[in-house]
């Protein structure tokens, strides 16, 4: 029997990366999961792949109807939601001098915004049936920053917040909200190869990030809830790494 047993989830940015890593093991260990993102093609792909147990929905994560049918499709085809992976997210290289008013509003919007309409539905969804647990992907650019890339940054911190107060008001519902922090991640963000600042010595790959994800959504997280769970290798003990350049993985 899978530690996921009985679970029913949806993970946005589910196609590639760390979300697709996510769907992988969750489906290994039990449970049924919709495969949400906007890369129609991948994510049929993946999910044909990963059989019965996995659903493609296309979503749009700025797009409260979008989630709407992604919740649909998911308890539909599954049954009662029991686990929501806010995943999805974008990367722009912009200064604070430079940044261009449309390209931060894009990126909030996926980022920031996205995260707020998948708790939004991932509430509706579970409060009545009484529990269920929530999962937001922030960053290492959350617990200090990275130069040149603002939107990013204020993205990820704003994720860092809301994950708090969304612990504490959906606490007496049986929800919980917690909040993973990647550091160096080799992803489709991140194709990069430098290691320094990080003292491990080496750079993480998106299972590093699921594993922790199918721990959050069993019932061995049951009494873990409003916490950053930070995997970066050691990166953030290290007094100043926020002058390291590097591309988000996340």
């Amino acid at each position: 029997m899978g530690r996921l047993e009985g679970k029913v989830a949806i993970i946005s940015g589910a196609a590639r990366g760390i979300g697709g890593a996510a769907a992988r093991l969750f489906v290994r260990e039990g449970a049924q999961v919709v495969l949400g993102d906007i890369l129609r093609e991948e994510g049929s792909a993946l999910a044909d792949e990963l059989g019965q147990r996995a659903r493609f929905a296309l979503l749009d994560v700025t797009d409260p109807l979008s989630w709407e049918a992604a919740v649909d499709v998911a308890q539909t085809e599954f049954g009662p939601l029991t686990t929501l992976v806010n995943n999805a997210g974008v990367v722009a290289l912009h200064s604070v001098a430079e940044v261009v008013l449309e390209e931060y509003e894009r990126v909030i919007a996926v980022n920031q915004t996205g995260v707020l309409l998948g708790m939004q539905a991932g509430y509706r969804a579970m409060e009545p049936q009484g529990g269920g647990s929530i999962m937001n992907v922030s960053s290492t650019a959350a617990m200090s920053a990275y130069p040149g890339i603002i939107s990013y940054v204020a993205s990820k911190w704003a994720v860092r917040g809301m994950t708090k107060a969304a612990a504490l008001e959906m606490a007496s519902s049986g929800i919980r909200v917690n909040s993973i922090h990647p550091g160096q991640i080799q992803t489709a963000l991140n194709t990069g190869s430098a290691t320094a600042g990080i003292p491990l010595g080496w750079r993480g790959v998106p299972e590093n990030i699921a594993w922790l994800m199918v721990y959050l959504a069993s019932d061995e997280s049951a009494f873990t809830t409003g916490t950053e769970h930070v995997v970066d290798g050691g990166e953030t003990v290290i007094l100043g790494t926020t002058a390291v350049q590097v591309r988000p993985s996340a």
